[in-house]
């Protein structure tokens, strides 16, 4: 297997870790941008485009999320499937006419936004898909605090702090937004609030609130960088019940404190390797991934910058 990273941060090293993981004698090069940046070991850096090998099997591109869009349609040009961080990109433009030419040329293009490999939601998704409960009201909550995010790494300079680079909460915490569109279907409206003024002093939103509106219930969606104790949870109100789904230990608890779901030894963090393994799987069996395609992304994040 023959892999070309464009960005190769901290997500692209989890991505390349999750490829070797499973390929061990994997080909990967990096398309860099500084001839000076240090060297990646078991990775072949490339400095421009003419330079790519005859041969690529797929592309990750992981960059910030301003750029996103530059290097996927090179990548179309040149045929080659793409794994493409989520968001797809930090503003809506050109981003219909992209979505057509990925369908009109059936295009091998998956947004990776790996909570969805989660157990805990993937139990949800098949609950909510198969009982189809009544319910009264969803409320999801993701804080966590940035300047811990990126250790040794002053979080200001950082493109998550930096509206101009595609940074802020309401793209950061898409998971959030793109999960409650996966299990809960997309809502009939959407009203937001994005605010920047916490203590954190950053030009990009460090708070994001979404209402969305179904036909029987609303659910909001509450995202911020600066909350010092993380906290990711899904609280469902059903008409008898009530179940708080804890995203970070992986359990999912009733109104009366019994265990609905548990898989606490799965961690986010080996969502990297299934998410890889679908991915690769799709390319091996010549199939399109259907998981999460580029036009039901892009129907979340018109949504996420509404």
């Amino acid at each position: 297997m023959t892999a070309l990273f464009i960005g190769f941060g901290s997500i692209a090293r989890k991505h390349a870790g999750s490829l070797m993981n499973i390929y061990p004698d994997a080909v990967m090069y990096a398309l860099r941008s500084k001839r000076d940046a240090p060297a990646i070991p078991g990775v072949t850096s490339i400095y421009e485009w003419s330079d790519l090998p005859l041969h690529i099997d797929f592309a990750v591109i992981a960059t910030p999320t301003f750029l996103h869009t530059t290097a996927l349609k090179i990548l179309l040009g040149k045929k080659i499937p793409v794994m493409l961080e989520k968001p797809i990109a930090d503003s809506l433009d050109g981003l219909d006419m992209i979505s057509e030419q990925i369908i009109a040329e059936n295009a091998f293009v998956y947004i990776a936004c790996n909570l969805r490999f989660l157990p805990v939601l993937q139990f949800l998704k098949k609950f909510i898909g198969e009982n189809n409960p009544v319910i009264n009201e969803v409320n999801i909550y993701a804080g966590s605090f940035l300047p811990g995010w990126r250790p040794g790494i002053d979080f200001r300079k950082n493109y998550s702090a930096n509206a101009e680079m595609g940074g802020g909460v309401h793209l950061d915490l898409f998971h959030e937004l793109d999960y409650t569109h996966w299990i809960f279907g997309l809502p009939r409206q959407s009203q937001v609030l994005k605010r920047n003024v916490s203590s954190l002093n950053i030009n990009a939103m460090d708070c994001a609130l979404y209402l969305w509106e179904y036909k029987n219930f609303t659910a909001t969606i509450k995202l911020n960088y600066y909350r010092p104790v993380a906290k990711r949870n899904i609280e469902i109100v059903f008409e008898d019940d009530i179940w708080d789904a804890d995203i970070l230990t992986g359990e999912i608890k009733n109104s009366r404190g019994e265990i609905i779901f548990s898989d606490t030894q799965y961690k986010i963090a080996d969502t990297y390797f299934d998410q890889m393994k679908y991915f690769t799987d799709c390319i091996n069996d010549n199939r399109k991934p259907v998981l999460n395609t580029f036009d039901k992304s892009l129907e979340t994040l018109k949504l996420c910058l509404s």
